[in-house]
């Protein structure tokens, strides 16, 4: 279950980014979700906030662990998924759909093609 349309970090998170100057779209993986087991809660960063790659910018609290969750790229938080504050299992069914988290206007575009691709993204998760 790893899309081939997607870009991916080794902590796990997703990004869809559907126009060359336009925000991207993040989640966790299933891969991550499954470990993660059942989710409970989700905290997200504030729409207008400054994101930076790598860094931590919200948590994801399962009936396992608390996880936090990294900023793919640098950049400013457009929107997050307001469906997970009632509803954080969306991110359970549907990790690449309905449970996606947020979306962020990238600093830099180019960043997203650093990120890893289908392929590097299983090698990492098969090893």
């Amino acid at each position: 279950m790893i899309p081939e349309d997607l870009r991916y970090t080794a902590e796990h998170e997703w990004v869809a980014w559907d126009e060359a100057d336009g925000p991207v779209r993040v989640g966790i993986t299933h891969f991550a979700q499954d470990a993660l087991g059942d989710i409970v809660f989700v905290d997200l960063p504030q729409v207008g906030a400054e994101v930076s790659a790598g860094d931590p910018c919200g948590e994801i609290e399962s009936t396992k662990s608390v996880s936090e969750i990294y900023a793919p790229v640098s950049g400013t938080v457009v929107a997050r998924n307001e469906v997970l504050s009632e509803a954080p299992e969306t991110v359970n069914s549907d990790p690449y759909g309905a449970g996606w988290l947020l979306q962020v206007t990238p600093g830099d575009p180019q960043a997203v093609a650093g990120l890893l691709d289908a392929a590097a993204y299983r090698e990492l998760t098969e090893s």
